[in-house]
């Protein structure tokens, strides 16, 4: 008999079989984030229509499904880029700000790795990680340049300290891009499809780190569309379509039991074959 396996409080599985219980990682503490009825709205396109979901301490949070699905915009909401047209989203239990002031305060607590590296040009691989501490924390740039040193080190990438984007590989790029996030000392990683614009060679350096971040209990919140690490690394899984949220479970159950159709049917066309 096939054995559905749903998280606590989730609804049953169909008649005919047994969930078997789940407890998320930490469960017991209180929430780092919460999404409360969130609707983003373009116009009349609604990007996002009434999602709710908690993101837990030292969790790792994948969200998939097709592209557009909203996605990438409830990233956005999280970190105040996207402004809400209804809802609200809790960090530490405090409503996001709006004030721009408040804004950049919260936005520090969060590090944000996009689909684009965002590397400035004309400065080198450790002069890109060393600056947010220096403008924005206000550190020593002594200081700055032996925490972005070791973060590089961290990234498997010492010996590019000195290079600028343009020597670097993509897979390079987007790890420089990771060591400047994590300069900031984030409470939350957030990570917009770090993959899409890397070639295949270049994706697997750049998953190993943020499977080392996952294992040394970051919390991070993943868009991706790479299965396999959703898989093996996440501790939560969201399925999107349209806005919403189609189904949302511990990875065994989204990859190997999922009780929605949308959801097998999503990947499968992926060529997901567990």
């Amino acid at each position: 008999m096939n054995v559905t396996i749903s998280p606590i409080g989730a609804p049953g599985a169909a008649t005919g079989t047994a969930p078997t219980a789940f407890t998320r990682k930490g469960a017991g503490d209180k929430p780092v984030l919460v999404y409360e009825n969130v609707r983003k709205t373009y116009g009349d396109f609604v990007a996002l229509n009434g999602v709710s979901l908690q993101v837990n301490k030292g969790e790792v949070m994948c969200l998939i499904g097709p592209s557009g699905s909203g996605k990438s915009t409830l990233l956005r909401c999280t970190n105040a880029l996207e402004t809400l047209n209804g809802g609200q989203v809790y960090l530490d239990g405090v409503p996001l700000p709006t004030r721009e002031s408040e804004v950049r305060r919260v936005r520090q607590r969060m590090g944000m790795v996009f689909q684009s590296f965002e590397l400035f040009p004309h400065k080198s691989a450790l002069d890109n990680v060393a600056m947010g501490p220096i403008t924005v924390l206000g550190m020593k740039e002594d200081e700055a340049r032996t925490r972005a040193r070791a973060l590089l080190d961290k990234v498997g990438l010492s010996s590019k300290a000195d290079n600028f984007p343009a020597n670097l590989s993509g897979g390079q790029q987007q790890r420089v891009a990771i060591a400047r996030a994590l300069a900031m000392e984030p409470d939350v990683m957030l990570f917009d499809e770090p993959t899409s614009a890397l070639d295949p060679e270049t994706v697997g350096e750049v998953l190993n780190v943020m499977k080392k971040l996952a294992q040394e209990g970051m919390t991070m919140i993943v868009v991706t569309h790479e299965m396999s690490f959703a898989r093996r690394v996440a501790n939560w899984v969201v399925v999107f379509e349209n806005g919403a949220i189609m189904e949302e479970g511990p990875p065994e159950q989204i990859f190997d039991h999922p009780t929605v159709a949308r959801t097998r049917d999503f990947l499968s066309h992926l060529g997901w074959d567990g």
